[in-house]
C-alpha cells in the first residue's frame, strides 16, 4: 500500500512539473493547449493548475480567442513570485545579477576579483551576494536560491574539484557558501550555467540539441541532448577546453599540452608579437573597430582555432546549433567569418546539413543569467520533461 501512494505521489509529481514547464515555455496558453501538449486529460491539468495558482506559481489573464464556445483563460507562469542570484567567476572579475523566475534582470552588479585565494573570494562573493538579496522586491517566496557558475570541474555536492585557472582544488565551495548567506546555494560548471541560460532564455530556446561554447579566459562547453544537459558519467563532460588540437603545443596549467583553450580563448593574447594582457577582449575589440590591424588578425586566428574546436564538437555530438557566448562573443565582428569558414571546410557535410552556428543572445551575461536558473530550478522542482 505504501508502495503504491508513493507512486502516485510521484506520478502527481512529475505531472505538477511537466504542467508547469509546459506553462513556462508556452505561455500564454489555455488549459486546454496544456493538456493538447501534455497529453494529459483536462481534469487533472485543471487540478494541478488550481494548486500551482494556489501556489503563487501560475496566474490567469484576460481570455483567449475561441474556437466556437466560452473563451479560454490564458495562463501565465507567475515570475515574480520570487527572485533569484546568479554569480559567475571570471579570472579578473566577479559578476552578480538578481532576477526574477524568468530570467529577467531586476539588478546587477559587477565586483574585481583581484586574487583567488578561497577566503579572499568566499568573502567577495558573499558581500556581492547579500548586496544583490537587498535589492530583492517583496514576493510570496523572496530569494529562492542562489546560483554560481564556476571556470572548473564542480561535483554533484557542488565541491570545486579542479579549476585550473583560478588554482582551485577540492574546494567545498557549496557548503561554505551556504554557511555564509544561509540560503540554498547550487554551483555549476560555468559552460554549463551558460548553455542552460542561452538555452531557456537566449539563442537556443527553441532547439532541443544545442552545444554552447563559452570562450573567455578559457573554454568550456555545455551540452544540451534532447533539452537536457549532458554531464558524463560522473558529470564532468564539456572540460573541451582541455581538448588537444596541437599533438606537441604549448604547455597547458592542466598538465596536457596542446589544449584548444590555449589557441582559442583569452590566453592566445599573450601568445601575439608584442605579447597582449589577457582578459581584455572589449578594450582590444574597440581596437579593433577602429581599424589595428594586429588585433584584427589575432581575432581572425582566434576564429579559425575556435573552428578547429567546434568541427571536432560538431562532428562528435551532430547539434541542431552551436551557439557561441562568454568574453570572446563580443569580438564577433573578427572571428566569425574564419571560424565560419573552417567550420564550413572540415565538418562532415550530414552534420553540417542544418546545423547552424550562432552567438549568444544573452551576450555576455549567458553564465550568470544560466546561474539564477540553476537556483530557480531547484526552487521549482528538479523533475523536468522536455515538451518541445
Amino acid at each position: 500500500m505504501t508502495s503504491i501512494t508513493g507512486d502516485q505521489a510521484l506520478v502527481k509529481k512529475i505531472n505538477r512539473s511537466i504542467v508547469l514547464n509546459t506553462i513556462i515555455r508556452h505561455a500564454p496558453l489555455s488549459r486546454a493547449k496544456v493538456s493538447t501538449i501534455t497529453g494529459l486529460n483536462k481534469a487533472t491539468v485543471s487540478n494541478l493548475v488550481q494548486e500551482l495558482s494556489d501556489h503563487h506559481l501560475v496566474e490567469e489573464i484576460g481570455p483567449g480567442e475561441s474556437s466556437g464556445g466560452r473563451k479560454p483563460r490564458l495562463l501565465l507562469f507567475s515570475g515574480r513570485a520570487g527572485s533569484a542570484v546568479g554569480i559567475e567567476i571570471r579570472l579578473s572579475q566577479m559578476i552578480g545579477v538578481l532576477t526574477d523566475l524568468e530570467g529577467n534582470i531586476l539588478f546587477e552588479r559587477e565586483e574585481q576579483l583581484e586574487r583567488h585565494d578561497l577566503d579572499f573570494v568566499l568573502k567577495s562573493m558573499t558581500t556581492l551576494i547579500k548586496a544583490l538579496m537587498h535589492e530583492a522586491p517583496p514576493s510570496p517566496y523572496g530569494v529562492v536560491g542562489v546560483g554560481v557558475g564556476v571556470p572548473g570541474m564542480v561535483d554533484g555536492e557542488g565541491n570545486i574539484l579542479f579549476a585550473p585557472n583560478l588554482g582551485w582544488e577540492m574546494v567545498p565551495l557549496q557548503q561554505r557558501l551556504e554557511e555564509e548567506i544561509g540560503v540554498s546555494v547550487t554551483i555549476d560548471n560555468e559552460a554549463n550555467a551558460g548553455a542552460q541560460g542561452e538555452f531557456r532564455f537566449g539563442a537556443g530556446r527553441d532547439a532541443e540539441h544545442v552545444l554552447y561554447i563559452s570562450a573567455g579566459s578559457g573554454i568550456g562547453s555545455g551540452i544540451m541532448i534532447h533539452g537536457e544537459l549532458y554531464k558524463g558519467a560522473r558529470g564532468y563532460a564539456g572540460e573541451t577546453g582541455h581538448m588537444s588540437i596541437e599533438a606537441d603545443g604549448m604547455a597547458c596549467s592542466c598538465g596536457n599540452r596542446g589544449c584548444w583553450e590555449l589557441y582559442a580563448s583569452e590566453k592566445a593574447y599573450t601568445q601575439a608579437s608584442p605579447p597582449l594582457p589577457s582578459h581584455r577582449t572589449r578594450q582590444l575589440a574597440n581596437l579593433a573597430l577602429a581599424g589595428d590591424e594586429d588585433v584584427i588578425s589575432l581575432f581572425a586566428g582566434i576564429g579559425r582555432f575556435l573552428g578547429i574546436g567546434i568541427t571536432n564538437l560538431v562532428n562528435s555530438f551532430n547539434p541542431q546549433r552551436v551557439v557561441i557566448g562568454g568574453p570572446l562573443a563580443d569580438a564577433r565582428p573578427w572571428i566569425s567569418s574564419a571560424l565560419e569558414e573552417v567550420v564550413a571546410q572540415r565538418t562532415l557535410p550530414y552534420h553540417r546539413e542544418r546545423m547552424e552556428i550562432t552567438f549568444a543572445e544573452l551576450g555576455s551575461r549567458s553564465t550568470v543569467i544560466g546561474a539564477a536558473y540553476l537556483a530557480v530550478s531547484q526552487f521549482l522542482g528538479p523533475v523536468r520533461v522536455s515538451t518541445l
